[in-house]
């Protein structure tokens, strides 16, 4: 498998990341493991989570997710062969409802992923909301201070505005501080307007390393709900699904349906292979729960779409 150099930070990844807030909600700690061996003995190496997975599970504080993973590495010896990409800054429950990036919090929480995640180092280390009561300078020095002392190798960002992210690479520049190596946005086949454009030409232009989430619209570009009946077949409710049940969410449907008939895989399966072909994007974020669902998820990887299906897929997709 062919690796992506993961924005500048000399990390390099496979062109498709392992979504593990399923991990510790919807997916057990057994089905976890052999979820995560089938993953990386498909030669892929980039895992994500955060701190704040998966407190909205009934009896969950946060921190599952990391606890499944740091058991999986310390059973299966592998952790040379992955990329461990986390979060920090989400809401999480017992402490103030904020975002919050201060050089305190960044310090206290990190020893606490170490922890969970049963490593010396994290990869990746990423800012998971804005947080505009703290000074960018601050939130920056806090993670100068962990990749000096080796607990951190880079840095990335999630759901930052164009004008957050710009501004704090300015700040890199200028300073000296590690810079934002990656962004997280949400964007996929159906959701496109918060991505393309300026922020889009800002990370291309900074060689900032894209890694979507919400690659599948939350289950909706798999192809699963078709109608209103459908809405009851996740463990998530069919959340925003009713909402793209319209003609342009069809539309993109019915695109899906095309190219994946031609190639004898899934709808899911293309729509990944359309975000991995397209420009700028490092990998997109993709979970799944059981094994054939993977295989749909690694199968994009192998998926090379011709330029006519790409057209296809970008026409039906337009916003």
């Amino acid at each position: 498998m062919e690796l992506r150099n993961l924005g500048r930070s000399g990390l390099r990844v496979g062109p498709l990341a392992f979504g593990g807030n399923v991990f510790g909600w919807t997916v057990d700690e057994a089905t976890s493991f052999r979820l995560l061996d089938a993953f990386v003995d498909a030669g892929l190496n980039l895992i994500d989570t955060a701190d704040v997975y998966s407190h909205w599970a009934p009896g969950n504080k946060g921190g599952e997710s990391e606890t499944v993973i740091g058991r999986w590495l310390k059973r299966s010896g592998k952790r040379d062969r992955v990329v461990i990409a986390t979060k920090v800054g989400g809401e999480m429950p017992g402490r103030p409802p904020r975002k919050d990036l201060s050089a305190a919090w960044i310090r206290e929480e990190v020893e606490n992923s170490l922890r969970r995640l049963q490593t010396d180092v994290i990869d990746l280390y990423q800012s998971h909301w804005d947080d505009p009561e703290t000074p960018q300078e601050e939130t920056l020095g806090a993670y100068a201070e962990l990749i000096r002392a080796g607990k951190v190798r880079a840095i990335g960002a999630s759901n930052f505005s164009v004008e957050r992210l710009a501004s704090a690479l300015m700040l890199s520049a200028e300073s000296g501080l590690p810079r934002y190596e990656s962004l997280q946005p949400h964007y996929n086949l159906y959701d496109r307007s918060g991505y393309e454009g300026p922020l889009e030409d800002l990370c291309r232009r900074e060689e900032i390393g894209v890694i979507t989430y919400f690659s599948l619209a939350a289950g909706f570009l798999t192809g699963k709900y078709r109608s209103e009946a459908d809405l009851s077949q996740s463990a998530r409710g069919g959340r925003g699904m009713k909402d793209r049940l319209n003609p342009r969410g069809l539309r993109i449907l019915d695109a899906l349906d095309q190219v994946a008939k031609a190639h004898g895989v899934r709808p899911a399966t293309v729509a990944l292979a359309w975000l991995i072909a397209r420009p700028g994007i490092t990998a997109p974020i993709a979970s799944a729960t059981n094994p054939e669902q993977l295989q749909d998820l690694v199968a994009a990887t192998r998926l090379t779409l011709a330029a006519d299906e790409i057209r296809l897929l970008d026409e039906a997709g337009r916003q």
